[in-house]
C-alpha cells in the first residue's frame, strides 16, 4: 500500500473488529456469496458468536483419528512495525494490537495444539517510529521470539533499500518466500527463498510467496538487484516443484492485494488463474474480511483466500482436518478429490519423479482473533 493511501487507511478502516466468526465445520463451496466476492467465489455457511474482542473462547480440537492430523494455520499481514498496541486517541482502533498481546495469544494456542504453523504475508516495516529509530531490528526479533515459520516481502520491507533490508534478515529466525522477486543481489540471494517446506505432525507443507510490482510503489533505486516478474506462472512453478516434493498443502503468502478492478494481479485472480494452491494468505491491501472466499474446481478441490487487515489488530487462524490418501472421505468434504496435477505430466519433469503426497484436506474452519485488551 502507498505510504498516503496506508495513512488514510489507518484513520478509516475499522469494520467488524468486535466479533469472532466461528466457522462452519465442513466447508464447502456451496452456499451464499461473501461480502467482497467476485462472481464465481462462493463461501460456505457461516455461524456468528458476538464476542468482544474475542474474548478467551477457543475452537476445540478435533477428535483425529489414528490417521488424521489437525493443522492450525495462523497468520499476520501488514503488520507496519506496530509494536505497542494502537494509542488511546479516539482512533477506531484504539487500545488494540501489540505484539505481547499477540505473541500471549499465540503462545496459548501452542499450548493447546501440538500442530501449528505461524506465517506473514510481508510489510512487516514501517508506520510507527520503532521503524524510523531501529530499521526494522525490532520487528523481526519480536517475530522470530513469536516463533514464526515463514513471511513473504512487502513492498514497504524496502523501504530502506535493499541493503537496509540486508543488514537486519540476520536478527529473523525464520526464512523469507518469494517466488516471483529475481533477485540478483548477492547479500539479498542467499536470504530470500522461492518456498520452504514444514513438516508438521507428518504432513509436509509448502510454503511459497509472491510480492506486489514495484512501479509507483517502490523507487527503482530501493529496490536495486530485485526485479518483478510474473505471479502467475511463478505461482504455477511453485506448485507443480512443491506437489513434487510430496506436500500435502500448499499455501501462497500472497502480498499481492485481495482484489482490483480489471486484470491487476491479485489473490481473487490467482485463486481462479492457478490449479492447486490450498490457501492464500493475502495482504497490501489492508482488508479486514469477514470469511475467506472459497473457489472450487472441477475436482472438487477449495482454494481458500484470506487477510486480516493491518497492524496487528487480528491474528488470522484456519484449521485443517487432513486424512491419509487410501482413507474413505466423508460424503460432501471438499478437498476429497486429489490434487489436479499442475503443470507438465511427471515424466516430463526434469530432475526425477513425483511423490505422491499421503495427506488431503479433509475438512477447514477457523475465525480471527481480535487482539484486544480481553486477551490481557
Amino acid at each position: 500500500m502507498k505510504r498516503r493511501e496506508f495513512l488514510a487507511a489507518a484513520a478509516a478502516a475499522g469494520g467488524g473488529l468486535l466479533f469472532f466468526p466461528r466457522w462452519a465445520r465442513g466447508l464447502t463451496a456451496s452456499g451464499g456469496k461473501g461480502q467482497g466476492s467476485l462472481p464465481g467465489a462462493e463461501v460456505s455457511p457461516w455461524e456468528w458468536d458476538p464476542l468482544l474482542l474475542g474474548g478467551r473462547q477457543d475452537l476445540e480440537p478435533w477428535a483425529a483419528g489414528q490417521d488424521e492430523v489437525h493443522l492450525v494455520i495462523l497468520h499476520t499481514n501488514d503488520t507496519h512495525s506496530r509494536i505497542d498496541p494502537f494509542p488511546m486517541d479516539g482512533g477506531p482502533h484504539q487500545g488494540l494490537g501489540g505484539v505481547a498481546r499477540r505473541a500471549a495469544l499465540v503462545r496459548r494456542i501452542r499450548g493447546e495444539h501440538p500442530h501449528v504453523l505461524l506465517l506473514d504475508a510481508g510489510d512487516i516495516f514501517q508506520g510507527t517510529p520503532y521503524f524510523n529509530f531501529f530499521r526494522g531490528e525490532i520487528e523481526l526479533r519480536a517475530m522470530s521470539a513469536m516463533g514464526y515459520d515463514a513471511a513473504t516481502l512487502g513492498n514497504h520491507d524496502f523501504d530502506n533499500g535493499v541493503s537496509g533490508l540486508v543488514d537486519v534478515l540476520p536478527h529473523a529466525a525464520f526464512p523469507f518466500v518469494s517466488a516471483n522477486y529475481r533477485i540478483e543481489d548477492p547479500d539479498l540471494a542467499g536470504r530470500v527463498q522461492p518456498w520452504v517446506v514444514r513438516e508438521v505432525g507428518g504432513v509436509k507443507v509448502g510454503i511459497f510467496g509472491l510480492g506486489i510490482a514495484f512501479e509507483g510503489l517502490v523507487p527503482r533505486q530501493l529496490h536495486e538487484g530485485v526485479s518483478y516478474e510474473d505471479p502467475y506462472g511463478a505461482a504455477q512453478g511453485a506448485v507443480a516443484h512443491l506437489r513434487r516434493q510430496g506436500c500435502s498443502l500448499v499455501i501462497c503468502l500472497s502480498h499481492l492485494g485481495y482484489r482490483y478492478s480489471g486484470e491487476r494481479p491479485s489473490d481473487t485472480l490467482l485463486a481462479q488463474k492457478v490449479e492447486g494452491i490450498d490457501l492464500i494468505l493475502g495482504g497490501h491491501t489492508h482488508t479486514f474480511m469477514d470469511r475467506p472466499d472459497v473457489y472450487s474446481d472441477a475436482d472438487g478441490r477449495s482454494t481458500l483466500v484470506h487477510q486480516v487487515g493491518f497492524g496487528g489488530i487480528r491474528l488470522g487462524r484456519i484449521d485443517v482436518l487432513l486424512a491419509r490418501e487410501g482413507d474413505p472421505a466423508p460424503a460432501g468434504s471438499p478437498g476429497a478429490a486429489p490434487h489436479r496435477q499442475v503443470g507438465p505430466s511427471p515424466g516430463d519433469l526434469p530432475g526425477g519423479s513425483r511423490t505422491a503426497a499421503p495427506f488431503r484436506p479433509l475438512r477447514w474452519r477457523g475465525g480471527d482473533y481480535v487482539v484486544g485488551p480481553a486477551l490481557d
